[in-house]
């Protein structure tokens, strides 16, 4: 199946993609408060992006887009971003082998693509020093990134927060974000920590 190229058409401005989900990252990151060394996840539909349905249009040259975005933001601030692949890898997760190591997870034997794994699952993969991909997050992501409706949420740290955005799209991608806060305990007479709502 041949992949949608996007760099010479005129309705998809990949430095618009780029722009916006610089937009996005930051104010996500901003939101959730993240810190070096914690854990975004991003999952993505580069279909979506364009304006097609998940899966119909792959394009690396939306995801390579996307993730200069997206790392220009996170890289410098130190945030570990990791990515979801699609369906086709059960939602896998591509990440630096140090990371999986930190985080104690467990690896699987896949190379991600395009069509099985989605364009920015790739394009991570193929931008880390030493990838790996994980069965799961083992819901350890402290804030995620939900490009096109492709559900991210399973991979965060209990309490799951929706995050209310100003920047709701990138290009005609629909944006979901979350991040995580401590649960609740004690009862009645309890006292909490306003800083980690």
């Amino acid at each position: 199946m041949e992949l949608k190229t996007y760099e010479n058409d005129p309705e998809v401005d990949l430095k618009q993609i780029e722009e916006e989900a610089a937009a996005v990252a930051s104010e996500v990151c901003d939101l959730a408060g993240l810190k070096a060394g914690q854990v975004l996840v991003i999952g993505c539909s580069s279909s979506e992006v364009v304006g097609e349905r998940v899966g119909t249009h792959s394009s690396m040259d939306v995801a390579k887009a996307l993730y200069r975005g997206i790392t220009k933001v996170t890289a410098p601030k130190g945030i570990i971003l990791t990515a979801q692949c699609c369906e086709h890898l059960n939602r896998a997760i591509v990440m630096e082998r140090e990371v999986l190591e930190k985080l104690d997870l467990d690896e699987v034997n896949v190379i991600p693509q395009p069509k099985a794994g989605g364009s920015f699952g790739t394009t991570v993969y193929k931008n880390c020093k030493d990838p790996v991909v994980a069965e799961s997050l083992k819901q350890k992501a402290d804030a995620g990134i939900d490009i096109g409706g492709v559900l991210i949420g399973m991979h965060i740290k209990p309490v799951v927060v929706p995050l209310k955005i100003n920047k709701r799209n990138i290009l005609k991608a629909t944006i979901i974000a979350a991040r995580r806060r401590p649960k609740y305990v004690g009862g009645a007479r309890a006292v909490y920590n306003d800083a980690l709502e």
